[in-house]
């Protein structure tokens, strides 16, 4: 099984819970931690790797921070990314706290690019009571979708888990 296939496997096997709650805009959400605690059952698994590195890429006007979520079997690797800018006049934060905050919003969103998790709501919030129904591949879904052949994925994932139109089809097959 090549790199391409175990990612296509966790992305398509993957499941993390919204554990955290955010009490201001009453909504759960899952961490950066929630994230790598569900890809680790995968990790021997599979024998791949994951890693995420940050590096400030820019300071003017405010500091841009730049995440990179890594998948790797050793020989090969996969990386998705996240741009984050930081709020240096964010009210009620230390300077570490502001930092801190920019650097656990960019893991989550370069390990969602990585195992193309989507901001839909949960699966039990739209339950369509046994009807299989899958959602259209748009937006942010799709975004991911177009990163992921890029890096070599199988079109054939990705329609296991949305429905694709016959023009995003053709337009994904391109990207190959």
């Amino acid at each position: 099984m090549n790199l391409n296939e175990k990612l296509a496997t966790i992305q398509t096997k993957f499941k993390s819970k919204k554990s955290r709650y955010n009490s201001f805009g009453k909504y759960n959400f899952r961490s950066a931690e929630d994230i790598l605690e569900a890809t680790k059952p995968f990790l021997l698994e599979l024998g791949v790797s994951v890693t995420v590195s940050e590096n400030l890429i820019a300071t003017d006007p405010f500091p841009i921070m730049e995440s990179k979520a890594t998948i790797t079997d050793g020989t090969d690797a996969i990386h998705a990314t996240a741009i984050v800018g930081i709020d240096l006049d964010q009210k009620g934060m230390q300077m570490p706290q502001k930092f801190g905050s920019a650097s656990s919003y960019g893991k989550k969103y370069s390990l969602g690019n990585l195992f193309l998790i989507d901001d839909t709501q949960d699966s039990d919030a739209v339950n369509s009571h046994d009807t299989k129904e899958k959602p259209e591949l748009t937006g942010a879904a799709l975004t991911k979708a177009k990163e992921f052949i890029s890096n070599g994925g199988a079109i054939e994932t990705i329609k296991k888990k949305y429905n694709v139109s016959k023009e995003i089809e053709l337009s994904l097959t391109k990207l190959k």
